[in-house]
């Protein structure tokens, strides 16, 4: 059996990764051989996560500090000489899918698990730009809660891409995985900035990750030992690609990025996150607070200001900036969000460099501080569950 790593540049694991359970393991083989009458040729697992610092800011290029959760996907998978790809799940609420390899089709409008499996691997095809692929049959298993807010969705593009390099038996590095894995699961819609992937495959046990983009870089900020992390289940569940409600907060910040750089006398046409504009200014981050309180009003913008602002039509704002499905619902945006995003920005400096400092506490309490410094956007936040320790991410299980 191969290793699901093949595709990666690591060294790959001959035995399942300890905290996968062996009856898992052989529950998940014996459903595979009833639904598809074979054995799975490899396992795939991408992790969940939770993130200490840095909320809503990865769209805007800023810093976060997540780590991954125990809570995963695992996928069986098994190449097959047809073109088709044929899912199925364990979970009865998510029924059976199968589609041509050569007739890739995710509707936006309707959010079913097997698109984000098809966001996975038609990012992994148009990478390499490739026609007529192998077809697979593919058995998901999935322990995050859904629509939690600890990322299931993007754990299963990550699962499904590296299920599809492994079957063309491709390499990519874990950074390029998560960059397509990024920009592959916007086809369902959600125009999110990169954290959730990039923490699903280069999460490391035992130490969070600072994440950083442009490039997309990682760095360990060790957790004291025995720290223990809870995270409260609120029991409300958000599916962001069902809504427009997390588009519409990545648009605010990008409507936000062009003022201030048309603003500035900047190319404002091709900006899309803060952090370009800052960068372009060559400002600290509490310049660039002060910058944005002084072109930004804190009273709501309408399309029609905003088109006024940027010299453009109303049209041009609707079809060329903002995502579909924020079109027609955006009747006014308030821009008091961004200000918020340099705030946590700010905090998320101090917090990582208290870490950094400060990487062994003598006990978990020290960390009261820094995990209240956001609470109020935990407060707002969806479903979250209980987490006791950090895993290592995309390891592949071989029989």
């Amino acid at each position: 059996m191969r290793s699901a790593w093949r595709g990666v540049t690591t060294t790959p694991k001959r035995s399942a990764p300890s905290h996968l359970p062996a009856k898992r393991l052989l529950k998940l083989k014996e459903m595979f051989y009833s639904k598809f009458g074979s054995i799975p040729k490899f396992y795939v697992r991408a992790p969940g996560r939770v993130n200490l610092i840095g909320e809503h800011i990865d769209y805007c290029g800023y810093s976060v500090l997540p780590m991954a959760v125990e809570q995963d996907m695992l996928i069986a998978a098994e190449p097959v000489k047809t073109h088709t790809i044929q899912l199925a799940n364990t979970n009865p609420l998510y029924p059976d899918f199968s589609t041509s390899v050569n007739n890739i089709q995710i509707d936006k409008t309707k959010p079913l698990w097997h698109n984000y499996f098809l966001c996975g691997f038609k990012g992994i095809q148009e990478h390499f730009g490739l026609s007529n692929l192998t077809g697979m049959n593919c058995l998901v298993d999935g322990n995050i809660p859904p629509s939690s807010g600890l990322s299931s969705s993007s754990a299963l593009v990550c699962c499904a891409g590296l299920v599809t390099l492994t079957a063309l038996g491709m390499n990519l590095s874990k950074v390029e995985l998560a960059e397509i894995c990024a920009k592959s699961e916007r086809y369902i819609g959600t125009e999110g900035g990169g954290m959730d992937q990039s923490i699903s495959f280069l999460a490391e046990e035992g130490t969070a990750k600072l994440i950083e983009f442009s490039p997309l870089r990682a760095t360990n900020v060790k957790l004291p030992s025995g720290a223990v992390f809870v995270i409260a289940n609120s029991c409300v569940e958000m599916n962001k690609a069902a809504t427009s409600h997390f588009n519409i907060r990545v648009m605010e910040c990008r409507l936000a990025a062009k003022l201030l750089a048309k603003n500035k006398g900047l190319l404002w046409g091709e900006v899309l996150r803060l952090e370009e504009v800052q960068a372009k200014l060559g400002v600290s981050l509490e310049e660039m607070l002060l910058v944005i309180e002084d072109a930004l009003h804190p009273e709501p913008y309408n399309p029609e200001e905003i088109c006024s602002c940027l010299g453009i039509s109303l049209e041009k704002l609707r079809t060329q900036i903002l995502s579909p499905n924020t079109q027609d619902e955006i009747l006014e945006l308030s821009l008091s969000h961004p200000r918020c995003c340099f705030f946590r920005q700010h905090v998320f400096d101090q917090g990582t460099s208290a870490l950094t400092l400060s990487p062994s506490p003598s006990s978990p309490a020290d960390l009261l501080p820094f995990s209240n410094l956001e609470d109020q956007e935990w407060k707002r936040g969806a479903n979250r569950s209980a987490h006791l320790q950090t895993l290592p991410a995309g390891k592949a299980c071989v029989q």
